[in-house]
């Protein structure tokens, strides 16, 4: 399994930014981070049990952990001011979806992965925080998007490098966005 993952990363490597299949109908699926586990409270008592003229205890819960949400800020580029993650990653739409529905899926997603979020999505820079929203995907995780396209970046660049703008595969185009929530010109 692992071969077949490694070569399929290194054809897409070699296929550059597009590829001129149709984008997969179903998603993909990835690996979740596990979190560390969280030490609970000693009792000197066993949970469940009535310690002498006392109330019963109940096992201790780890605390909720609060969201956070993907920050997107502007940078310049030779497309002028564009959309960037807080860690300077590149971000694209994808000019085929004309709503807010992804239909960026399987080997589009992997060449393509979506923006995602755990909380609601942050504004930096000129990214204007009312354009900024979300969308589910059909594997349940949550898309960030922007002026209501869903957003995406490219798996085959580095931070702040821009090498997909007006590159076609997929079945569309994939365009930087500008932070008026359109895709910059060709």
């Amino acid at each position: 399994m692992r071969t077949l993952a490694m070569l399929a990363a290194c054809g897409l490597m070699l296929a550059g930014c597009g590829n001129d299949s149709e984008a997969g109908s179903a998603p993909t699926s990835s690996p979740t981070a596990s979190s560390p586990a969280q030490p609970s409270s000693v009792a000197t008592t066993p949970p469940g049990s009535t310690p002498p003229g006392g109330t019963p205890t109940s096992p201790a819960k780890p605390p909720a952990s609060p969201s956070t949400g993907t920050g997107i800020k502007t940078a310049a580029s030779d497309f002028g001011p564009m959309l960037f993650d807080s860690t300077g990653q590149a971000i694209y739409l994808f000019d085929k979806e004309t709503s807010s529905a992804p239909a960026c899926y399987t080997a589009c997603a992997v060449a393509w992965p979506p923006v995602l979020t755990d909380g609601p999505p942050t504004a930096a820079g000129e990214v204007k925080q009312s354009l900024l929203g979300t969308t589910k995907r059909t594997d349940g995780k949550t898309q960030v998007t922007y002026g209501g396209h869903p957003l995406y970046y490219y798996a085959h660049e580095g931070k702040n490098e821009v090498k997909c703008h007006n590159i076609e595969g997929f079945g569309g185009l994939w365009l930087v966005v500008t932070p008026a929530g359109a895709a910059a010109p060709a």
